[in-house]
């Protein structure tokens, strides 16, 4: 996915909203990478963030094809 450039952050959230998001995303043949960072640190055998947030990311390139989308969703 980084092969294009920077990667963002689009969208945080519960996991629930961020899977339909990714989903929607990589329809339209947006590339997505997901980063939660209490399980990540879990998984090294630190606690801490919140268990609920997820970020959602997208390439740089993506942007702003992503944001009208995400508008676009949110406006259903």
């Amino acid at each position: 996915m980084n092969d294009h450039g920077k990667i963002v952050e689009l969208y945080s959230g519960d996991e629930v909203t961020i899977q339909h998001l990714k989903q929607e995303l990589e329809a339209a043949g947006i590339a997505t990478m997901l980063k939660d960072g209490f399980n990540q640190g879990n998984a090294a055998g630190f606690v801490g963030g919140t268990p609920s947030v997820v970020e959602l990311l997208v390439n740089e390139k993506d942007l702003l094809r992503a944001q009208e989308i995400l508008k676009t969703i949110q406006g259903a």
